[in-house]
Protein backbone atom coordinates (compact mmCIF):
# COMPACT_ATOMS: atom_id res chain seq x y z
CA UNK A 1 0.00 0.00 0.00
CA UNK A 2 1.61 3.11 -1.23
CA UNK A 3 1.48 6.17 1.50
CA UNK A 4 2.95 9.36 -0.59
CA UNK A 5 2.87 13.09 1.16
CA UNK A 6 2.87 16.06 -1.00
CA UNK A 7 4.12 18.92 0.64
CA UNK A 8 3.41 22.68 -0.75
CA UNK A 9 4.34 26.21 0.14
CA UNK A 10 0.45 27.96 0.70
CA UNK A 11 -2.97 26.57 -0.37
CA UNK A 12 -3.71 24.50 -3.58
CA UNK A 13 -7.37 25.25 -5.14
CA UNK A 14 -9.54 21.75 -4.56
CA UNK A 15 -9.89 21.40 -8.53
CA UNK A 16 -5.35 21.43 -8.45
CA UNK A 17 -5.66 18.86 -5.33
CA UNK A 18 -7.99 16.61 -7.16
CA UNK A 19 -5.47 16.86 -10.16
CA UNK A 20 -2.64 16.46 -8.21
CA UNK A 21 -4.07 12.87 -6.57
CA UNK A 22 -5.14 11.99 -9.88
CA UNK A 23 -2.18 12.12 -11.35
CA UNK A 24 -0.05 10.68 -8.97
CA UNK A 25 -2.39 7.30 -8.61
CA UNK A 26 -2.25 6.96 -12.56
CA UNK A 27 1.18 7.44 -12.26
CA UNK A 28 1.90 4.73 -9.31
CA UNK A 29 -0.37 2.10 -11.20
CA UNK A 30 1.36 2.70 -14.78
CA UNK A 31 4.94 2.83 -13.06
CA UNK A 32 4.59 0.30 -10.24
CA UNK A 33 2.12 -1.62 -10.54
CA UNK A 34 -0.01 -0.28 -7.27
CA UNK A 35 -3.93 -0.44 -7.99
CA UNK A 36 -5.79 2.64 -7.35
CA UNK A 37 -7.89 1.72 -4.42
CA UNK A 38 -4.28 0.89 -2.48
CA UNK A 39 -2.44 4.29 -2.72
CA UNK A 40 -3.20 6.87 -0.46
CA UNK A 41 -1.88 10.59 -0.65
CA UNK A 42 -1.98 13.06 1.25
CA UNK A 43 -1.61 17.07 1.06
CA UNK A 44 0.14 19.33 3.88
CA UNK A 45 -0.47 22.74 2.50
CA UNK A 46 2.27 24.51 4.53
CA UNK A 47 2.20 28.35 5.36
CA UNK A 48 4.65 30.43 3.69
CA UNK A 49 5.48 31.80 6.76
CA UNK A 50 6.40 28.51 8.00
CA UNK A 51 8.59 27.26 4.88
CA UNK A 52 11.99 28.70 3.96
CA UNK A 53 14.30 28.41 0.76
CA UNK A 54 18.04 30.03 0.93
CA UNK A 55 17.66 31.36 4.40
CA UNK A 56 14.54 33.24 3.69
CA UNK A 57 11.12 32.68 4.44
CA UNK A 58 9.44 32.59 1.18
CA UNK A 59 6.43 34.78 2.27
CA UNK A 60 9.48 37.35 1.91
CA UNK A 61 10.39 36.48 -1.74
Amino acid sequence: MPYINVRVAGALQPEQKREIVKRITEVMQDVAGKPPEATYIVIDEVSRENWAKSGKLLENG
